[in-house]
Order: C-alpha cells, then sequence, then structure tokens
C-alpha cells in the first residue's frame, strides 16, 4: 500500500499559479507512473496529468496542455504539478494517483492508491 498526501492547494486569481505537491511513502515509490486529477463540485474526477517511471514521458489533458507540467523527484518519492496561467475553471479538489506498472494511464480505474486531496480555488 502507498500513502499518498497532496499539498500546496490555495486560492488563488486568474492567471497566477501554483505548485501542488505529493509525497508518497510506504511501498517503493519506484516503477510506479503518477498522475494528478481534479474534480470539480458537481462533476466527475477527470484526467490532468501523468507521468511514467522514471519521469521521461507525460501526458496533458487538453484542457491543461501548455499552462500545467508534471514532474517527479523520485530521490524524494513527490510528485509535483506547476500550474501556470490559472483560470476560473481550473477551480477544482486535485488528487494524486499511484498505478503499479511504469508506464502512465489516463483512466481512473487504471490508478489504485489515491491522495486525500488539496482544494485548488481560482478566482476570476
Amino acid at each position: 500500500q502507498v500513502q499518498l498526501v497532496e499539498s500546496g492547494g490555495g486560492l488563488v486569481q486568474a492567471g497566477g499559479s501554483l505548485r501542488l505537491s505529493c509525497a508518497a511513502s510506504g511501498r517503493t515509490f519506484s516503477m510506479y507512473a503518477m498522475a494528478w486529477f481534479r474534480q470539480a463540485p458537481g462533476k466527475e474526477r477527470e484526467f490532468v496529468a501523468a507521468i511514467n517511471w522514471p519521469g521521461s514521458s507525460t501526458y496533458y489533458a487538453d484542457s491543461v496542455k501548455g499552462r500545467f507540467t508534471i514532474s517527479r523527484d523520485n530521490a524524494k518519492n513527490t510528485m509535483y504539478l506547476q500550474m501556470n496561467s490559472l483560470k476560473p475553471e481550473d477551480t477544482a479538489v486535485y488528487y494524486c494517483a499511484v498505478r503499479p506498472d511504469r508506464a502512465w494511464a489516463t483512466w481512473r480505474n487504471a490508478y489504485d492508491n489515491w491522495g486525500q486531496g488539496t482544494q485548488v480555488i481560482v478566482s476570476s
């Protein structure tokens, strides 16, 4: 079992930036792909970005491409999401997730461990 703890959320004005972190502990961090998902009020949880092991390949949802950057520091067992040019529609609870495979995936069921989420609010 992997424990995931997100941090870095908060309130920011449109056009601003935030960096989310996801710290992993428990089962070895190595050889696992990771991802960020988000869930806005009244909506389903959606894919945001994913990164493979060891971090050579990434993939983004069209809605965040060019604005968000996913990365990982394997020595620190931590994944990041740098969010720039934030928009009000980016407002959501952001979740990190890990899957027992080196390749990233974009569907929720591919991931078997989830964090508790961190709230991001973007004001207009």
